[in-house]
């Protein structure tokens, strides 16, 4: 008997749907296991974050057993994390910290009691804050009206401040500030120029009493950094200024972030 030919069933262009669905369950199942057994470690990722910050800042030198980097690095207690060290939370670390607070507590109270004098006259304001100990010197006790040369009186009170500073290990920024009112000079074709010159001429004058250059920076804000907004003369008066920060327990030669704008010396001084 002939074999009887059963019809062809038509080819079905949609079978690739059930590999799909099977690749994407898996692949579900995959992300929801991995979310399970995430867990991220803060500690961690902030010493991946330091190290690739130092290495970006000086590749030659990356951190080992022996850096300073290796120690706890802390803003007064409030932030911290180093490439080797205790954890965090452990008693090592707190010990540490609370070693770190009171040595910048110390610092501050010295250097208060050197600079008394302007400290009571609004002119010159020392405090702490989370990048670290922040001496706030209103321009007119440093400088004359539109220049970046030192007055001799300042000269020697910077001087005295530079000799205690040079007995920390912790890297210094100093910040030339200016009020919004525009100069253009021979010497300063605007407020950029003045408020970097002035910067460099106190970092100039540590470096010479006896600070290790790397250990300093030297920036210019301009006008761009109020601690009093507006266009009074008080105001004005108050964004005129030059910060010396010194950070705890930070690299040496690593630039410091941009502090907050937070803190004003007081008082009324004549413009720049």
């Amino acid at each position: 008997m002939p074999r009887k030919h059963l019809p062809e069933e038509p080819e079905s262009h949609d079978r690739w749907l059930m590999s799909y669905a099977d690749f994407i369950t898996l692949l579900f199942a995959f992300f929801v296991v991995m979310y399970a057994i995430s867990q991220v470690n803060e500690s961690k990722h902030r010493v991946l974050s330091d190290s690739l910050v130092q290495a970006f800042q000086n590749p030659s030198r990356l951190p080992d057993a022996e850096s300073p980097t290796n120690s706890p690095r802390s803003i007064l207690g409030q932030e911290h994390g180093g490439i080797i060290g205790p954890a965090p939370g452990s008693p090592e670390d707190e010990a540490a910290i609370r070693a770190m607070m009171a040595r910048m507590r110390e610092l501050g109270a010295e250097l208060s009691t050197m600079l008394d004098p302007l400290v009571k006259e609004g002119l010159v304001r020392v405090s702490e804050t989370r990048q670290g100990l922040v001496i706030e010197i209103n321009a007119s006790v440093l400088f004359r009206s539109g220049q970046s040369a030192l007055e001799p009186a300042a000269t020697k009170t910077l001087a005295e401040v530079a000799r205690v500073l040079a007995r920390t290990r912790g890297a210094i920024a100093v910040e030339g500030h200016t009020d919004d009112v525009p100069i253009s000079t021979p010497a300063f074709a605007s407020n950029w120029e003045l408020s970097a010159s002035r910067a460099a001429t106190v970092v100039r004058l540590f470096v010479e009493t006896g600070i290790a250059a790397p250990r300093l920076t030297a920036i210019g804000h301009a006008d761009n950094q109020p601690v009093e907004p507006g266009d009074t003369t008080e105001a004005r008066a108050r964004n005129r200024r030059v910060a010396v920060i010194i950070q705890a327990e930070s690299e040496p030669g690593q630039i410091p972030l941009p502090r907050p704008a937070t803190a004003a010396p007081p008082g009324g001084v004549p413009r720049k």
